[in-house]
């Protein structure tokens, strides 16, 4: 079975919800990350994100812009950065889901792409600018090599559009819980629980929400309405603050760790 789909399964099995972490990938560098990686399980972390550095995150906020461009100027690149999955699996089994652009996928080479990441370990792809009715266009688009395709779904996504990404969705749905970039929020988006509910009836894949996420009250509020929480820019934000300390794992644990049982506590 598929690491994500098996650890829903566990998941659901024991009755507790998941935590999922985001990540830039090669921020501050991909000896670093790899340890990153290691210490988010550490502290809990059920599925962990890796975002591919892109030139143009159009959908990112300013603390996941600034990440990406550090990565790619400490010389993280696509192949890199599957070679780092890699050696990851020698030592963890964490799920791990690729976060990407369409641009940096087709540079690689599509079918290449997802080929490599399936036999380096990775476990699922979130193309960020690919919409499910574009990419059943194209049957390359569609074919992912063993990876499961996570899709998006808005607060502004119409329910019969909901329906559509519900019936093809695989891993777990990515709800994006609030209009605009991503980027941590002192408060809640409002209407998770009924869009969280309107989506669970159309699909029986899980639903992670993310977007906002920064604090273990709000995680916890999240986790009572969804399958799990995404928390990204916060934990970017404490690596771009720490990143060349060497505290940063233990301040990275410290931090995620209280997220994480906040998330088991509902």
């Amino acid at each position: 079975m598929n690491r994500i789909d098996q650890r829903f399964t566990d998941l659901r099995a024991a009755g507790k919800k998941g935590f999922v972490a985001y990540i830039a990938a090669g921020d501050p560098s991909l000896e670093i990350t790899r340890e990153i990686v290691l210490a988010l399980e550490e502290a809990g972390a059920d599925i962990i994100e890796l975002g591919l550095p892109f030139s143009d995150p159009l959908a990112d906020g300013i603390v996941n812009q600034m990440a990406a461009d550090r990565a790619l100027k400490a010389g993280a690149t696509t192949a890199k950065i599957i070679e780092l999955i890699k050696d990851i699996r020698t030592v963890s089994q964490v799920p791990l889901v690729l976060f990407t652009y369409l641009n940096p996928i087709y540079t690689y080479g599509f079918e290449r792409f997802h080929a490599d990441a399936a036999a380096a370990g990775a476990d699922g792809v979130l193309v960020l600018d690919l919409p499910p009715d574009e990419a059943v266009l194209n049957k390359e688009l569609m074919e992912g090599a063993g990876l499961r395709n996570i899709r998006l779904i808005a607060p502004t996504t119409p329910k019969e559009r909901i329906a559509l990404i519900g019936q093809e969705a695989q891993g777990f749905i990515y709800y994006v819980s609030r209009e605009g970039v991503t980027g941590a929020q002192t408060s809640l988006a409002t209407g998770i629980g009924e869009q969280v509910a309107l989506i669970q009836s159309a699909s029986q894949t899980p639903v992670a929400v993310g977007f906002g996420i920064s604090n273990p009250d709000q995680a916890r509020t999240v986790a009572s309405m969804a399958d799990a929480v995404v928390v990204g820019s916060a934990i970017v934000k404490l690596i771009e603050q720490h990143g060349t300390s060497p505290d940063l794992l233990v301040k990275l644990r410290d931090f995620v760790k209280p997220l994480v049982d906040a998330v088991k506590s509902v």
